[in-house]
């Protein structure tokens, strides 16, 4: 099973956004946010960004 994890990670005087796919390719935001929340929410909106990122999920490896 695939697991895509997202994150958020202190930076400066907030948390940066991250999304991190299952072959360890990571994307970080360049804003930082002031909660922890508000960057785990952007890290999910910008995986929506990646629609072919999740489409590669469900093909077939071999």
């Amino acid at each position: 099973m695939a697991s895509i994890q997202l994150s958020a990670t202190p930076k400066g005087n907030g948390y940066q956004a991250t999304v991190t796919f299952p072959d360890g390719v990571s994307m970080s935001s360049e804003e930082t946010y002031p909660t922890i929340a508000e960057a785990i929410t952007a890290a999910a909106i910008k995986l929506l960004d990646m629609p072919e990122r999740l489409a590669a999920l469900d093909r077939p490896r071999g």
